[in-house]
């Protein structure tokens, strides 16, 4: 029993050092997509802790808020898959206009979003 665990935490290592050798090769416009995706993934899991905490008084704000940094992660996972060089679907795509694209779609998306609070 031992042995398996064993066997399983040295490839659950190798696992990890492979991802990370590979995520290393990574150009730097994605890594700091992927930064950014992140921060917009933790702003929103710290808004519905504090809204369990707090409580739900004001809830279409919270929802806003909520969906304000979901809808904004997801649109930068959009940029991140046209302006990523490997992937051929949107080799004809240029990153400015991808950037221009996130950069229209955010504004609509926090639009409806002012819209929502009232």
């Amino acid at each position: 029993m031992a042995r398996s665990s064993t066997s399983t935490s040295k490839d659950a290592q190798d696992l990890f050092r492979a991802l990370w050798s590979a995520y290393s090769a990574t150009p730097t416009n994605l890594k700091i997509i992927d930064l950014y995706v992140l921060f917009a993934i933790f702003t929103a899991l710290l808004q519905v802790v504090y809204m369990a905490l707090v409580g739900t008084f004001p809830f279409n704000s919270f929802l806003s808020g909520v969906l304000s940094c979901v809808g904004t992660a997801v649109l930068a996972v959009c940029l991140r898959i046209q302006v990523n060089k490997e992937n051929k679907e949107f080799k004809d795509l240029a990153p400015e206009r991808a950037f221009a694209d996130f950069v229209l779609c955010n504004l609509v998306l926090h639009l409806v979003i002012m819209n929502f609070l009232g």
